[in-house]
This record gives C-alpha cells, sequence and structure tokens, in this order.
C-alpha cells in the first residue's frame, strides 16, 4: 500500500517530535488552551503522540473573565474529552488580591493583567515547560521565536538570549526558577490550522462559523454589541460574521463572512491579504511592537 506524505503530515510530525522531546527533557510540563483553534489543534497533536495513554501533563486556561459563552463552554469540556486535569487561573482573583489592577475606560482590556496571572501559576505549580499555540505568520514579534522559548527567573523574554536550534536539536537546560515556552506548531500558518482541522475533523467553538451576530463598528473593526458598549454615533446592525481569531470579547472584532463550515473557511482565507490578528485585535494596535512588549514582560 503506497502513502503519500502530505505537508500537514509533515507539520504534524515535527510538533509531535517536539512534543515528546519535552516530556523527555522536562519534569513538569503544561499546555495553555484558550479553547481557540490553535490550542485545540496543539491539545489534538498531544492526543495523538501520546496515545494510548492519557496526557503526561495538564492543561491550563488563564481565564480574563471577558471570554465567548462559546469558548467558555468549549473550555469546559475538555477534561472529559481528552481524560485529563484543567487548571483555570484567574484573572479576576489576580484583581482581587490586589495583584494586578483594572483599567479603566469605556473598553478596559484585561490582556496585560493575564501576564501576572500567568506567571504567578506557573510559580505556584513549578512548570518548567508551557506548550503554546503560537504560530510565526501570526505576528512580527511572534516570527523571532525558537520552538524552546527560554524565560528567565522573572518569566521575561529576551530574543537576544534565545538559544540556537540546529538539525531538530534543542536545549531545555534550565535552573530552578527558570521555564520554557514551547511553541510544536511554530511552522503552520492559519491555513494550514484550518486544513488540519478540516483533515482530523476537530470540534471547534460555533463562533469560528458564519453566524448572525449584533455588530457595530469601531476603528474599522466590527465588535459585538453584546460585550462592547456603544455609543450613539455607533449604529448597532445584524449581520452575518465569523472571528478568526478568539481574545476578549471586549477587545475582538468579528468579520463580515458567509462562511459557514470548513471549506468555504478555506477558501476565504487563501483569498484574503489581512492577518487573523492584525485585522480583528485591538490589543495589537497600540503600536508596531504592542505584542512584543507583553512577550517581553511574560505574556504568551
Amino acid at each position: 500500500m503506497n502513502y503519500e506524505i502530505t505537508h500537514l503530515d509533515v507539520l504534524e510530525s515535527e510538533a509531535i517530535y517536539v512534543m515528546r522531546e519535552v516530556v523527555a527533557e522536562f519534569e513538569r510540563p503544561v499546555l495553555l488552551c484558550s479553547g481557540g483553534k490553535d490550542s485545540l489543534v496543539l491539545l489534538h497533536i498531544a492526543k495523538k503522540a501520546f496515545s494510548p495513554c492519557t496526557l503526561p501533563f495538564p492543561i491550563m486556561h488563564i481565564d480574563t473573565g471577558l471570554n465567548f459563552p462559546e469558548v467558555i463552554d468549549s473550555r469546559n469540556q475538555l477534561e472529559e474529552i481528552f481524560n485529563c486535569r484543567l487548571i483555570v487561573a484567574s484573572v479576576q482573583e489576580s484583581i482581587d488580591k490586589g495583584r494586578v489592577k483594572e483599567e479603566e475606560g469605556p473598553t478596559p482590556s484585561r490582556n496585560k493583567l493575564q501576564t501576572v496571572t500567568l506567571l504567578d501559576a506557573i510559580k505556584e505549580n513549578r512548570f518548567d515547560a508551557v506548550f503554546g499555540g503560537a504560530r510565526r505568520d501570526e505576528e512580527k514579534s511572534r516570527a523571532k521565536e525558537r520552538f524552546f522559548s527560554f524565560r528567565d527567573e522573572f518569566g521575561q523574554w529576551n530574543p537576544k538570549a534565545q538559544r540556537p536550534e540546529l538539525w531538530n536539536l534543542y536545549n531545555g537546560r534550565h535552573r530552578q526558577g527558570e521555564h520554557f515556552r514551547i511553541f510544536p506548531i511554530s511552522n503552520w500558518t492559519e491555513l494550514d490550522v484550518w486544513r488540519y482541522v478540516e483533515k482530523e475533523n476537530i470540534a471547534l467553538p460555533s463562533i469560528y462559523y458564519a453566524h448572525q451576530r449584533k455588530v457595530f463598528e469601531r476603528d474599522g473593526m466590527l465588535l459585538a454589541a453584546e460585550h462592547v458598549q456603544s455609543s450613539p454615533e455607533e449604529e448597532i446592525f445584524s449581520t452575518m460574521v465569523r472571528y478568526r481569531t478568539l481574545g476578549d470579547a471586549n477587545i475582538t472584532g468579528a468579520v463580515l463572512s458567509a462562511a459557514a463550515n470548513i471549506g468555504e473557511i478555506i477558501n476565504e482565507i487563501v483569498s484574503t491579504r489581512l492577518t487573523e490578528r492584525g485585522a480583528t485585535r485591538a490589543d495589537d494596535r497600540v503600536s508596531d511592537a504592542a505584542m512584543e512588549d507583553r512577550k517581553v514582560e511574560g505574556y504568551f
């Protein structure tokens, strides 16, 4: 029987290799899962990597309290689907403890506040390797990442202090208090993710597919009226939209779309020139270096 190795097979094999290397090198890994497409693909790959055994690490969600309900519904099913432990680290608890301060303004963001919650959870659970679903095509600073992204004892990232990665050799040596962020699907694109979702029949939150929603336009983005307060000058209207990326509901924009299934979404992505984050995430529009500034502080 002839078996043709495809581009997706190569990407999957690379991701599995990285994940197995981490489990072999580190003592306390954890997989970050937002409930979005990239982290769900990562979970699916992890399940394949360690089958028939259960996942050798827990799943952790950094809950800002401003999530789309569809995403939380997806997250709450993870323990049962993957037979693993789910850790929920709450930004609201960080606020209540005085670890971070809520932003003020008409549309306060908890995006930056996640960093403290994440670093506290890593320290509390003594995690030394943290899987993430980031891809190099998402944003400029993401392109600087290695598969093994070293973080110092303060959880900070220095792109100039990263270690060489030659011939699939990864250096995971670290001292107590230091850790690594691990990005097994770094070489994937948004299109690769969707083609893999189609190939593996991975269930995603319904919010990724076209649906009717009340929105209004602000700064070139379509924001959900049920999650963001509009001004009198901002007209609310109902239209068909979907979400390409999932962040906090009050800073993530939808895109006009009639793509109700994976095939239609793939065709839509092939024809677009806009990146998924640049077109729909207000937190990435603060400055050209907005993401990198957050990463230096310990963000995902």
